[in-house]
């Protein structure tokens, strides 16, 4: 609510001055066209976003140092920190990157939008920069309206640089023409009154603004063309550096958990370096100074010292919260928690975040179905069988279990199955929905979204089809006829194996051992389908069992088969590739 009126005032206030100043009109359009370049620079990065980009982060943050260098790095090509981080909250939120690995890549990211400063500073305000638009948006617009993906991406990237520059120009001209009418240098404050005062005017316009870039070439057009102080500049810079959190704060409200922690790193971060820069302001403005005569930069060329001073006290940021990096991230897990009472029927690992990028939708969406499966799938067949989970994960022989497992638990599977499994069940199947009719992807992708698809399908049938075996299990466990007993307790046999081995061959790294021998135990199942059917036979023949107990053994024998026919595939289509699914969007099997 309060979002939406402001945005209403916003907009009567920028009514109002056009009409009364329509001067004011060529800057308005300037930041206009800027913003909307920026925009279209964001979309078209997006585009190669999809493979090269997130492969590049996601292995570039087992060390610190090469998570803030490639994040910066990063920022400075493709001219978007906001890109970098979306990109990133992602991965947190899909699990793939830890947050200490998530805060160098913002920490980095803000060293690179230094590099928007510079390129602004150096040319945009020193060239006649609208003849290099006008080529830029001519081949862009060309290129956006190809078919393929790439072209299409490098049309959005060519226009969007076009209009970026030609912002700039407009913003340039409308300075030039409004100093004609109001000198805006009368309104200069000098002493720390003035850090203050035009701080705060900084982050004011970068929240209006939604980004801190486009703020920064308004500091500069304004600067170049004399309506502001080169002390006051220095502050609204600082200003907009500290504006910038309060989007990402705003952008977080709505995120998961992972979202949250790295808006408030990046919050605490921001705040630091712009306290720590104000207070050091002047010593800082005379350490440009030096530097300036030392690099050959003119005296009175304040655009280029002011790009200078905005990297120093960025960089010097970044310096200052490395120590404090690991102190950081202790606490924002600690004061920034995940709901307590959050259960299995909830979603872990699914949120808004992850469907940005086909990646970390198909990561986030098998680690949900892994928890599903290592956690309901599991207790409920284990406790459906009268077995309890801490002795399938023993080395107890599964002929000991059964024998020592007597106990009816009286579970109720129908009761679990509504409360631990329909809701996370019915989220998985929202989000694969969502991402087959929002994201664009590869042929692999798909395949691996239909997979994580099938295997949650296939334990609502292993939960469905345990229903019926679990009625038996607990009618006959303790029947007087031992033939019927004995029957059921191979039936529990055969399952606390496959359950054993399956719980092996998520958990151990030598998958290839026990996928091998989950084949085994498929192709002896099948084996022994017509021999358990005979001996049935049998019991009947000979008056053994009432035919109320052979017409449960044969259906329950089929239902056994189903169960760990399902158990094992979803185990092979979860389990049986990589964790991470980065890499080109490729399925990577452990078996050929």
């Amino acid at each position: 609510m309060l979002k939406r009126t402001s945005f209403y005032i916003l907009l009567i206030v920028l009514a109002a001055a056009l009409f009364i100043n329509p001067n004011f009109k060529t800057i308005a359009a300037g930041i206009a066209i800027l913003l909307f370049g920026m925009i279209m620079l964001e979309e078209g990065f997006k585009v190669f976003a999809k493979g090269s980009l997130q492969n590049i982060l996601k292995k570039s943050t087992s060390k610190l140092y090469k998570s803030i260098s490639t994040g910066a790095i990063a920022t400075a090509l493709i001219q978007s920190s906001s890109l970098v981080t979306v990109i990133t909250i992602s991965f947190i939120s899909a699990g793939l990157i830890s947050l200490g690995s998530g805060m160098g890549l913002v920490f980095g990211a803000n060293i690179g939008t230094t590099a928007t400063t510079w390129l602004v500073a150096a040319f945009g305000l020193k060239l006649n920069i609208s003849a290099l638009a006008m080529p830029m948006l001519v081949f862009g617009i060309i290129f956006s309206l190809q078919q393929k993906a790439n072209l299409k991406g490098l049309g959005s990237v060519l226009a969007g640089l076009g209009f970026f520059f030609l912002g700039i120009y407009y913003m340039k001209e409308g300075f030039e023409v409004f100093k004609d009418n109001i000198d805006l240098t009368t309104y200069a404050l000098s002493g720390f009154l003035g850090v203050i005062v035009y701080s705060g005017i900084g982050i004011v316009i970068t929240t209006i603004l939604q980004s801190s870039s486009a703020s920064l070439a308004l500091i500069l057009t304004a600067l170049a063309a004399g309506q502001i102080e080169y002390e006051n500049a220095l502050a609204l810079s600082v200003g907009a550096n500290i504006g910038t959190t309060i989007t990402a704060v705003i952008g977080s409200l709505s995120s998961n958990v992972a979202g949250k922690r790295l808006a408030g790193a990046h919050l605490i971060f921001n705040l630091l370096t712009g306290i720590i820069a104000l207070a050091l302001i002047y010593p800082l403005a005379n350490l440009v100074n030096s530097l300036s005569y030392r690099l050959g930069i003119e005296a009175y060329d304040y655009t280029l010292k002011l790009a200078l001073f905005h990297t120093i006290f960025n960089v010097l940021g970044v310096i200052l919260m490395l120590p404090l990096i690991g102190f950081t991230e202790k606490l924002l897990i600690r004061t920034i928690k995940e709901k307590k009472d959050k259960g299995i029927e909830e979603p872990k690992y699914l949120n808004e975040s992850i469907l940005r990028f086909p990646s970390t939708a198909i990561s986030s969406l098998t680690k949900e179905s892994k928890h599903l499966y290592e956690n309901a799938i599991f207790e409920i067949v284990t406790h459906a069988l009268n077995i309890h989970r801490e002795d399938i994960k023993s080395g107890i022989k599964a002929g000991r279990i059964v024998k020592n497992s007597k106990e009816d638990l009286k579970i109720d599977v129908r009761y679990l199955y509504y409360s631990k499994v329909k809701s996370i069940y019915s989220e998985i199947i929202k989000y694969v929905t969502l991402v087959q009719s929002t994201l664009k992807m590869t042929k692999d992708q798909s395949n691996s979204i239909s997979e994580i698809l099938v295997a949650n399908r296939k334990m609502v049938q292993i939960i469905k089809t345990v229903l019926e075996l679990n009625r038996n299990v607990s009618k006959y466990s303790e029947s007087d006829n031992l033939h019927i007993v004995k029957e059921y307790n191979k039936f529990r046999k055969k399952l606390v194996k496959v359950l054993r081995v399956i719980y092996l061959f998520r958990t151990e790294e030598d998958k290839e051992y026990y996928y091998s021998k989950l084949l085994a135990l498929k192709k002896e199942m099948d084996a022994e389908k017509n021999q358990a059917t005979m001996f049935i036979n049998v019991l009947i023949n000979k008056n053994l069992i009432t035919a109320e107990m052979a017409s449960s053994l044969v259906n329950d024998k089929d239902n056994l088969n189903e169960i760990i026919q399902n158990l094992i595939m979803v185990a092979e289509l979860l389990y049986g590739q990589k964790d991470s699914l980065l890499e080109n969007g490729e399925k990577n099997s452990v078996v050929s």
